[in-house]
């Protein structure tokens, strides 16, 4: 009777409710403080993945010009000036032609794909009738950075019928709207030369130093939407130049500081106004271009060419200057933009890889830009 009396008296084993409930509130804020440092080393990780990407790409360039004593330009027609004689030649520009990223894949472990490149033949997707696609439709992960979407629910026109592979990272034609002309006009480390002009150029003409020029930039691929605005969509103005500044042929009158900051805000308010209404009509595609770095082929701004005329991820449009709208062969403004927070990664022509902040002085960026300006910049400044 006794032991029964005990056994009787005691409390039932197992959890009240309120202690289950507070139980899980322990767990619940737990949870709440480990996942942005799991998310935070997640994007460490990418942006480790991407700083690698640009350097792979980065150290290809140096080899290449150390093959050839030029670095490649994209875009020409075959000349005598070609080192390598690859650039073909396609009407009288050599529209769509290729981009430096395929000129330097036998630098990067890209043999294959290099060699399945029929170079007598424009690397765009209207003009090769299908014939590049084993090339052109590639993945390349070497070019895409894992913080940033891929092209989604979009094909290649014509006959091609397999997806965008992507591109996020861009060669750097300076702080110009104006990619064509010779290398030694345009200000940044490469150009779309065209027509027999004389457009290489080796290490001696990068007198700001290589450890101080930009030669690739990173950008988020675009929405592939052009019922929807972001800040990826490239603007088309439709127009040919604001007031002087984007002048097809001056190159003075397209770079800055030399067009002069009055000039460049005038078309920064330009683009800015024009953007809310680019998605509305039948004929958006023009005027809202979404497609952002949709491939690594062409030689040509917002394929495989961007700007440094602002600091990344600018609260501003990428800007198009084409007034017949398509594609995007037209002085443009498309800068640096990342899904990495506080700014994006740069490629430097001497190989090594830095992190731009967003912070970074509009000024500091054209010099970082330019290969022959003669400024003079610190790391600190950006």
């Amino acid at each position: 009777m006794r032991i029964d009396k005990c056994l009787s008296g005691r409390r039932p084993v197992g959890f009240t409710l309120i202690e289950l409930l507070v139980v899980i509130a322990i767990i619940a804020v737990l949870i709440a403080l480990l996942l942005p440092a799991v998310q935070s080393a997640r994007e460490a990780a990418r942006r480790a993945q991407c700083t690698n990407n640009l350097k792979q790409l980065g150290l290809a360039l140096a080899n290449y010009e150390s093959a050839t004593n030029a670095y490649p330009q994209c875009y020409g027609q075959r000349a005598a000036w070609d080192p390598l004689n690859s650039y073909p030649t396609v009407g009288d520009s050599g529209w769509g032609n290729s981009s430096i990223h395929a000129l330097v894949m036998p630098y990067m472990e890209g043999n294959p794909i290099y060699n399945s490149i029929n170079f007598n033949i424009a690397l765009s997707d209207n003009e090769d009738n299908g014939v590049q696609a084993t090339a052109i439709g590639t993945r390349v992960n070497s070019f895409l950075c894992p913080s940033s979407g891929l092209p989604v629910g979009n094909l290649y026109c014509g006959s091609l019928n397999v997806p965008f592979p992507g591109n996020n990272y861009w060669g750097s034609i300076g702080p110009t709207v104006l990619p064509w002309g010779s290398a030694t006009t345009v200000p940044g480390m490469f150009s779309t030369s065209c027509c027999g002009e004389p457009g290489q150029v080796g290490v001696s003409a990068v007198t700001d130093g290589t450890s101080n020029t930009i030669a690739f930039g990173e950008w988020k691929v675009g929405d592939f939407n052009s019922n929807q605005l972001s800040l990826q969509d490239v603007i088309d103005i439709m127009q040919n130049k604001v007031g002087n500044f984007g002048s097809w042929n001056n190159q003075q009158q397209s770079s800055m500081p030399a067009a002069g900051l009055p000039a460049f805000t005038t078309f920064l308010q330009t683009c800015q106004g024009a953007a809310p209404a680019s998605t509305s009509g039948s004929n958006n595609w023009k005027t809202n271009k979404s497609m952002l770095g949709r491939d690594w082929a062409q030689g040509m701004l917002g394929h495989t060419l961007g700007t440094t005329l602002l600091p990344p991820n600018s609260p501003y449009y990428n800007c198009n200057m084409e007034s017949w709208g398509g594609d995007f062969d037209a002085p443009s403004m498309i800068n640096l933009s990342s899904f990495h927070p506080g700014g994006a990664n740069v490629a430097f022509a001497d190989g090594s890889v830095r992190f731009v902040k967003s912070s970074t002085a509009q000024n500091v960026i054209w010099s970082l830009g330019s290969k022959a300006g003669g400024e003079v910049l610190s790391a600190d400044q950006y």
